[in-house]
């Protein structure tokens, strides 16, 4: 929730990037990314995710949640991360989970996931561990993410050992820009131009009959609304049975919003997507105005409310946090939003916390 997410909650790992309640005062909105070359603002984005990443591993380190294989994709933080940093990216990390979860219960997991902009995700080796794969995974992020990601994977036995447990065939294809097994597949891409997005997933063995769970978290709000449209309806256009999870910032016309946008202009990181994020109702009509037939969206605090309380008690219980009201305004500047589409009758519109 603070100012620079792509994959996270609160701030990808910059206590000075996020507001400080009354310590600061509100701007105009300044658009200093605006100044940026093209290659300059994707860098900014692509930044974020090793901030996230970076975030992730800290969390885990402390107790928040289990994830085995975060520490062969990034360092360990220098300096501790506040704790709310760590609920809400134990929030985030948990809420997209249940969804996802719910989809492979429903579909029995025979059906495919796509995780948009999916950087230094552990996902694929979380849901082997727990027998929840889906037939085919795949991931897409910038190709400098995936060349750094599948070089992490060749080099450590433990990221590359269940990738050929699970593979079937006579053949593993991998270059420096993507990786091809049978039940899992990383794809370099730009998901700002959805037919080359295509044809590389289709080279990848993407089955549009298949049911599909599209994931991005923090990842439309770095694309123009055009762009991101343009991903939403060639997703709801490309598959009769889909559902689609959408994490990012939401509430973002009021003054903690806008202090949050000018934090993360100073660091050249614009969000070009920011006016699809004023309500949980514009998250909600940008996914039925894409073509998908159901769609709901809750605020992070909302969803903090959802998860199992025995856990939250543990959670609560690893750092003392001292300025709750920051953790709650925080939160409700982040959502999840989900849509579906099911022509097969599986459920999916009834799926919820």
């Amino acid at each position: 929730m603070a100012a620079d997410f792509r994959r996270g909650l609160p701030n990808e790992g910059r206590r000075g990037a996020w507001p400080q309640g009354r310590r600061q005062r509100p701007g105009p909105a300044r658009s200093m990314a605006a100044a940026a070359g093209p290659d300059e603002a994707d860098e900014a984005v692509r930044g974020t995710c090793e901030d996230a990443s970076v975030c992730k591993r800290f969390a885990v380190s402390v107790g928040y949640w289990k994830d085995p294989y975060i520490q062969y994709f990034v360092r360990q933080a220098k300096e501790r991360k506040a704790p709310e940093i760590n609920r809400g990216y134990y929030a985030r990390v948990h809420g997209v989970s249940y969804l996802i979860k719910a989809f492979l219960e429903r579909t029995e997991c025979n059906c495919q996931i796509v995780n948009l902009g999916a950087g230094m995700d552990t996902l694929f080796w979380r849901l082997k561990d727990e027998n929840l794969l889906p037939r085919k995974y795949f991931e897409v992020d910038f190709p400098m993410i995936v060349a750094r990601k599948i070089h992490n994977i060749k080099s450590k036995p433990p990221l590359s050992k269940p990738i050929m447990e699970s593979h079937s065939g006579d053949s593993l294809l991998i270059d420096s820009h993507s990786l091809d097994s049978s039940r899992y597949s990383i794809v370099g891409a730009d998901l700002r131009f959805s037919s080359d997005l295509e044809e590389k997933l289709k080279k990848h063995s993407l089955d549009v009959h298949l049911p599909t769970l599209l994931v991005a978290e923090c990842v439309l709000v770095y694309m123009t609304p055009q762009q991101s449209a343009n991903l939403l309806k060639w997703a709801a256009n490309t598959f009769p049975v889909a559902m689609v999870i959408n994490y990012e910032q939401v509430n973002m016309r009021d003054r903690f919003g806008q202090i949050m946008i000018e934090n993360l202009q100073r660091r050249q990181c614009n969000l070009a997507g920011v006016e699809l994020c004023t309500s949980l109702q514009s998250q909600r009509e940008r996914l039925l105005e894409s073509g998908w037939e159901n769609a709901r969206a809750i605020d992070m605090m909302k969803v903090y409310s959802f998860l199992p309380q025995a856990d939250v008690k543990r959670i609560e219980a690893l750092e003392f946090l001292d300025e709750k009201e920051l953790f709650e305004q925080l939160m409700q500047h982040y959502c999840i939003c989900w849509a579906s589409k099911d022509s097969s009758n599986l459920g999916l519109a009834n799926i919820d916390f």
